[in-house]
């Protein structure tokens, strides 16, 4: 199954008033959602997400696939590890994540 490419990237934040200023800043747009728990900037193709109180350590690419069960099934049998089986964050949007053999953590989302 063939995937549509990263067009999100999320950041793990610790304080997102101070992130989302750095972002805005970097990215010269107002984010296109913003609450208590997920800032997003939507630019040049690309969607930049921030996250607080994320257990990631660092950046997670996403990639959009266009059934993500099939996907995940297609990464594990190559040898990927399942880290957050696919679940519902909104609007009928799923994302899962996974880890490449080297614990490189990627992810994956379908939109509805």
């Amino acid at each position: 199954m063939e995937t549509q490419g990263i067009k999100t990237v999320l950041h793990p934040v610790t304080d997102l008033e101070k992130a989302k200023a750095v972002y805005t800043a970097l990215l010269g747009v107002a984010p296109s959602a913003d609450s208590s728990y997920y800032v997003g900037f939507d630019t040049a193709g690309q969607h930049i997400g921030l996250v607080p109180g994320s257990e990631d350590t660092g950046p997670v690419d996403y990639w959009h696939v266009t059934d993500i069960e099939v996907k995940l099934a297609e990464v594990t049998a190559a040898g990927a590890t399942v880290k957050q089986a696919p679940r519902d964050v909104g609007g009928g949007r799923l994302v899962a994540t996974f880890t490449d053999p080297d614990g490189n953590v990627l992810g994956l989302l379908q939109d509805s």
